[in-house]
This record gives structure tokens, C-alpha cells and sequence, in this order.
């Protein structure tokens, strides 16, 4: 079973619809036992660094999704979700993440003068073997809405880039721990192609 945090930081169904579509078992999970007794974890989010924090600590589970990261059980960050398993953001200076990564989360220099946020369709490039971006095509497109990227402490974490305006860190992974900046739930035949191989990982395939 692959728990889907909720946490009120929103595409929480677009995900499980894109699970149902898979015919992988899931369920919202809002509590620190329902995360903990989940074969795997998906940390979806759109919106505010400090925000998402202060609700998963509000909610009791902030803790739950660090035990979950240690555990050995698959864990997938998308979007909002993948910039809290890191140490910190520029969006909200005060705040901690979660830390199960190391790394920062910046801001797009304004002074680029691309439009941000970012949105909409871009290609990626993997670096690297990795067991969530198996499979796909060379230069896959995938779909990102964000204003801030990942800049990752350890290069060997980062297992694709992408660019706009400069390259950033668009995927992660470190043993059970996957990171996706862009939506794969909404990135067509390849997004669901990574959902896929995440739902093989909880298999212990």
C-alpha cells in the first residue's frame, strides 16, 4: 500500500488518480500511523516552504516522513514535496526541512527575465543509472509549476537536470529516497512511466 500524504498542500488527487490508473493500491494518509504502516510514501505539494512545514508539524506526521525516509521503504517527493526533503529554502529563511537530503532550495533570480514561476513542459536530461527515471526516452519532457529549485549538497544525489534560464536540479535519488521537482502525474506516457517504476520499488522489484 502506498500512502499519499495529506497535508492540505494540494495535487493529492491528481496523484492518486494517477495511481488508481496504475492499479497500485493507495490511500490518503493524514496521520503518523497510517504513514509509518505504508509499504511506501508519496509527499506530494504545491505551495509555501515554511507553510507545508508548519502543517505537517501542526498535523503530527513531520516526524513520521523523517522515520519513513530511514526506514528503507520508498519515499517520493514531487514538486513542493521533493524541496522538503531537503535542509532548507530561500522562500522561507527560518524554516528547517525535513534533511533527509542535503541541500538548499533557491530562487530563481528574477534578474533572468524568464517569466516565473516556471510552468509548463520541459525536458530533462538524467545523469546517471537510476532505478525511478528507468525506461524513459532520451530528453523526456516533463511538466514543472514551481518558482524555486533544488540545489543539492551532494552531486551524486542528483539523478537528472534541467534548464531554465540556468540548469537545476530537476530529480534525486539516494538509496529509498526519490525526489521529482516536475509533476509526474501530470507528464503524460512518461511521468506515468516513473509512477510505474516507483509502484516496481514497493514491490522490492
Amino acid at each position: 500500500m502506498i500512502a499519499v500524504i495529506d497535508y492540505g498542500a494540494g495535487n493529492l488527487k491528481s496523484v492518486k488518480n494517477a495511481l488508481d490508473s496504475l492499479g497500485a493500491a493507495n490511500m490518503r494518509a493524514s496521520t503518523a500511523k497510517e504513514i509509518l504502516l505504508a509499504d511506501a510514501v508519496i509527499l506530494p505539494g504545491v505551495g509555501e516552504f515554511g507553510s507545508a512545514m508548519a502543517e505537517l508539524e501542526r498535523r503530527g506526521i513531520k516526524e513520521a516522513v523523517r522515520e519513513a525516509a530511514k526506514s528503507g521503504r520508498p519515499l517520493l517527493g514531487i514538486c513542493l514535496g521533493m524541496q522538503l526533503l531537503f535542509e532548507a529554502s530561500e522562500e522561507s529563511p527560518k524554516t528547517e526541512g525535513l534533511g533527509v537530503l542535503p541541500g538548499r532550495v533557491l530562487r530563481f533570480p528574477p534578474e533572468m527575465g524568464l517569466k516565473i514561476p516556471h510552468m509548463g513542459w520541459n525536458s530533462i536530461a538524467p545523469l546517471r543509472e537510476s532505478r525511478l527515471l528507468a525506461g524513459l526516452p532520451r530528453g523526456p519532457y516533463m511538466y514543472f509549476v514551481h518558482s524555486f529549485y533544488v540545489k543539492a549538497a551532494e552531486r551524486s544525489d542528483v539523478s537528472a537536470i534541467a534548464e531554465y534560464g540556468l540548469i537545476f536540479d530537476a530529480a534525486a535519488e539516494r538509496d529509498n529516497i526519490f525526489g521529482c521537482q516536475f509533476h509526474p502525474e501530470k507528464s503524460g506516457t512518461a511521468g506515468l512511466a516513473i509512477l510505474k517504476n516507483f509502484i516496481e520499488l514497493t514491490k522490492g522489484e
